[in-house]
């Protein structure tokens, strides 16, 4: 689902799980956020005035019945984006946000230093194809991170891709990309404002020529060449609309009917070959990669989000006229199917002919990796067993007869060298307490570059030798970001009874030797869902928070990640889901009990599934927070498997056309859970904390009438639905223009955005500026 995005740099991220439809990455890059408010805050803010909220028209007419249960929704019509009527409600909140954003004092004085620490150089780990090494590298405020080519690695770089040049806003952004074996051809796909449409166009690396070809309507797909160099396998689904103009990314459409394709270089997309599809299972996803001693193609088979898949494969040299000698026959490729359920996930680690090695949770919920000959796949035989409790997050081979095998440890990661042959341990390379962010290697590689991250750590790339009998690990490139001093932060690790006992990590990084006398204005920002594990990461937004505001920044990994593997995921799904939300008010209640802040002085902030969880929250628990940033929320679970790629969260929700699963979406679902604090207490005062709900126009993945309907619907609830409303704790949606679900977001939107959020955070909360 999603989170935050990292910005550094792009691309080559670790594990080699299968693309999720949903996520987001976490907010690696400038962001991350969330407590209790029983007085208004805007009196802390120094302005306890109600806001002048826009009217939105209320159909009382649309009554949907859910298994008998009437359920209005007197918004529907915001739903679509390209009404007239939507159109002046987004330009309305607009206006009022901006009224809102221009009367908190600090926003310059954050723009100007997120700016400054920004503004620094940020590499990716180096990779090679062909005779060439290739890495990504950003001067800084560049919006988006240039690919760079050389001869060898101390030679002169050039630039082979700088997606700068694409257009003047910097909103055209590099989502993936494969260069060809050879090295000779770069495909890369593009994608603007931030939506998740992908356009597929070739270069020729040597003369850095584009090729005429061009892909459309390229979506959740990677790019994998066969290793003669003829071409690439790819994933689309049909175009949304037929005639017409579209601006792709705000249609809401639903996506149906993914297909894999194989295209020739130099041909027209018109005649590229169907490879795979399965129209009796519309809402099925796919993906097709070669394997890397190029025999195999692999062809994985999704449904949902859950970490499953279906594998079968295909030997290239038993097609008699090779993939093109399938361009006038309407077969598919001969696929053979190893794996034909989803009772398992099976990753492609390493083969030696027939001989594979897989990555797995078959039976093992932490993960392990096993070898089959799938020729006669009978005998499945453990070659690393599941760990009591880490979880394996991946493995790659190296240096011919090795494992680089990365373990989580209580949100830490670990890195090991094996046997690739028995799994046995030979060294383990020392690692700070951080993230292995990128792992960039193949098994022919007695060299190897590792990405790591931390809270206190913006990034080092490590150059590791396994050619000698204890490998040899040095620093490669490490950013440095001018300002900052490490040593004058600490973070820490505690770990927090839930509800029920469940003991939850939390991060916090705060200035050293902070009194614990309550006073600190706290961030805490969660994720909770889809197998994603929030792990450190650094950011210089929240470095700001607590160098020049004094915040206590955290970081809760509730149930539903993957930070201990599938029974953790399953812990806070599906009907479990309720677990996310008491764990997090769990994290909160600690926070405050332990010193570090009080309700009022609390924000919570998440994205995507996060958003979900701090609007779920903010229902749950007004007092709890003084203010609340939620980001791309999902909002309304009894719609969100109508549009786009939504029906791909039901393996982590469940959905509303099953009786029983409705029953458990209508108890959290944030539109409908909406209630007048003030009438369910003793009318104390209680009011919902100060709220910024963020979406995008371009964000189809959570399409932006989840955040839109719910805004309709707190400002009426709360605000302007009731005579002499206690509610004067402001509630504004923040939406963005060319922008989507976050990824490939240009840095000075990503700047802004932190500007605008946090200044608005820092306001209702009373924290204070200092140089």
């Amino acid at each position: 689902m999603l989170l935050l995005l990292r910005k550094s740099v792009p691309l080559r991220f670790l594990s080699r799980r299968p693309l999720n439809p949903f996520f987001l990455p976490p907010p690696s890059r400038p962001r991350r956020l969330p407590l209790l408010p029983r007085a208004a805050m805007g009196s802390v803010a120094g302005d306890a005035a109600r806001l002048a909220y826009p009217t939105a028209r209320r159909d009382d007419s649309v009554v949907d019945d859910y298994h008998g249960v009437q359920i209005p929704d007197p918004y529907r019509w915001l739903e679509d984006p390209d009404s007239e009527e939507t159109k002046e409600f987004v330009a309305k909140q607009a206006e009022l946000a901006e009224t809102v954003l221009a009367g908190c004092p600090d926003r310059e004085n954050l723009r100007r230093e997120v700016t400054r620490l920004f503004d620094h150089p940020r590499h990716a780990a180096p990779f090679r194809r062909g005779n060439k090494y290739f890495h990504f590298h950003n001067s800084g405020l560049q919006a988006q991170s240039v690919l760079y080519m050389q001869d060898h690695l101390d030679g002169k770089a050039e630039v082979l891709l700088d997606p700068n040049t694409l257009s003047k806003d910097g909103t055209v952004a590099l989502s993936t990309y494969s260069i060809s074996e050879d090295g000779n051809y770069i495909a890369y796909g593009l994608s603007e404002s931030g939506s998740d449409w992908v356009s597929i166009h070739v270069m020729s690396v040597a003369d850095k020529q584009p090729m005429p070809d061009k892909l459309s309507w390229v979506k959740f797909s990677s790019i994998s060449w066969t290793h003669d160099g003829k071409g690439f396998f790819y994933g689309r689904y049909p175009a949304p609309r037929e005639g017409g103009e579209l601006d792709a990314g705000t249609e809401t459409n639903i996506n149906l009917n993914h297909q894999i394709y194989y295209h020739v270089l130099g041909s027209d997309q018109s005649e590229d070959i169907l490879c795979w599809k399965d129209p009796e299972h519309p809402k099925y996803t796919f993906g097709a990669s070669v394997t890397e001693d190029g025999q195999y193609i692999i062809l994985g088979t999704y449904d949902g989000c859950d970490p499953v898949n279906k594998l079968y494969y295909c030997k290239i040299a038993s097609l008699p006229r090779g993939i093109e000698g399938f361009r006038e026959s309407e077969e598919m490729l001969p696929f053979v199917k190893l794996i034909d359920n989803f009772d398992a996930q099976y990753q492609v680690v390493a083969n030696d002919g027939d001989e594979f090695t897989f990555l797995t949770n078959k039976n093992a919920p932490r993960n392990k990796l096993v070898r089959v000959n799938i020729k006669n796949p009978v005998l499945w035989t453990d070659v690393l067993p599941e760990h009591e409790k880490d979880v394996l997050e991946s493995a790659d081979a190296v240096n011919d007869n090795q494992l680089l095998v990365c373990y989580m440890s209580d949100v830490k990661h670990i890195l090991q060298i094996r046997d690739i042959s028995t799994g046995n341990l030979i060294h383990q390379l020392p690692l700070e307490i951080g993230s292995v962010s990128e792992i960039s290697c193949r098994r022919e590689d007695k060299e190897v570059f590792i990405g790591f991250t931390s809270f206190l750590s913006p990034g080092i790339i490590y150059r590791c030798n396994l050619a000698p009998t204890i490998p040899e690990m040095k620093t490669f490139r490490e950013i440095s970001v001018p300002g900052f001093d490490r040593t004058s932060f600490q973070v820490k690790q505690v770990f927090v009874s839930s509800k029920d006992g469940a003991k939850i990590p939390m991060f916090i990084m705060s200035k050293k030797d902070i009194n614990l006398d309550g006073s600190h204005p706290t961030l805490l920002y969660g994720y909770g869902g889809f197998n994603i594990s929030i792990t450190p990461s650094f950011s210089v937004g929240r470095v700001v928070l607590c160098k020049n505001m004094g915040f206590v920044v955290c970081v809760a990994n509730i149930r539903g990640g993957g930070e201990y593997g599938e029974d953790w995921h399953k812990a806070g799904a599906l009907a479990m889901k309720q677990n996310c939300f008491d764990d997090f008010a769990g994290c909160a209640e600690f926070l405050i009990s332990s010193g570090y802040t009080s309700s009022r002085r609390l924000c919570i902030e998440g994205g995507s599934n996060g958003g979900l969880l701090v609007a779920a929250s903010i229902n749950q628990r007004p007092d709890l927070f003084g203010c609340a940033l939620a980001h791309v929320g999902v909002m309304d679970m009894l719609r969100f498997h109508k549009f786009t790629i939504g029906h791909a969260w039901t393996t982590d929700y469940g959905c509303s056309d099953k009786e029983e699963e409705f029953q458990w979406l209508i108890k959290y679902s944030p539109l409908h859970n909406v209630r007048r604090p003030w009438e369910q207490s003793s009318g104390d005062g209680s009011q919902y904390p100060a709220t910024m709900l963020l979406t995008a126009d371009h964000d189809d993945r959570v399409v932006p009438l989840h955040s839109l309907k719910l805004l309709a619907t707190l400002q009426h609830v709360l605000c302007t639905g009731t005579e002499d409303s206690p509610q004067t704790n402001p509630i504004i949606g923040r939406i963005d223009r060319k922008s989507g679900h976050g990824a490939g977001r240009p840095t000075q939107k990503l700047i802004d955005e932190a500007a605008d959020r946090y200044s608005f955070m820092a306001k209702m909360l009373g924290a204070q500026w200092t140089e």
